[in-house]
């Protein structure tokens, strides 16, 4: 399977006249911009994804541009040869794992805060809206800072853990605060 997808472009800073334009930069007002070349790409790939990004020139030499105007557009080609049963098999165990942390989470929430049920229920789904609506928004900015395709995912197993943390904490100092008996039994 072949995902063509737009990629990282190059956008001018200020207004001025490209003054040269060759296959691997772009000359505008003394200031040089490097143009990442398309890549050698296989016919055929491993199991697991392939990245493959470049630039493609889209002014020409002694045109007028303005500030914010695209110089060249990026092009991001993900190759991805997975057998059906892989991808299905990879599906499944996400599903698996995140309906378990959904289950366990509705199922804290009446047994930890009985009097607050409605209360804590929609702050749960506020935070997922939440998450949902900024989410992609700090991907795109993760994706800028450090040109990893994987830091979406590395900044979700962050959050993830820190969540995870968080409420063993306060489950534990509850059960403490109620059932000092229960000190040292964790469910």
């Amino acid at each position: 399977m072949d995902i063509l997808t737009p990629g990282k472009g190059i956008i001018t800073t200020k207004s001025g006249v490209v003054t040269e334009v060759t296959e691997n930069k772009i000359v505008l007002n003394n200031e040089t911009f490097t143009i990442k070349e398309k890549p050698e790409i296989p016919e055929q790939t491993k199991i697991f994804p392939e990245f493959f990004s470049w630039q493609e020139i889209v002014v020409k030499q002694n045109q007028k541009v303005r500030k914010k105007e695209l110089l060249a557009e990026g092009v991001t080609l993900i190759k991805f040869e997975a057998h059906i049963w892989v991808f299905s098999l990879l599906v499944i165990a996400i599903g698996i794992v995140w309906g378990i942390g959904k289950a366990a989470v509705y199922k804290h929430i009446p047994e930890y805060f009985p009097n607050e049920v409605g209360i804590v229920g929609g702050m749960v789904g506020l935070i997922g809206g939440l998450g949902g609506f900024i989410g992609p928004i700090l991907f795109g900015y993760l994706l800028d800072f450090s040109d990893l395709w994987t830091s979406s995912w590395i900044f979700v197993f962050v959050i993830s853990a820190v969540s995870l943390y968080w409420m063993t904490n306060t489950i534990k100092k509850m059960t403490h605060k109620e059932a000092p008996h229960l000190k040292h039994r964790i469910e």
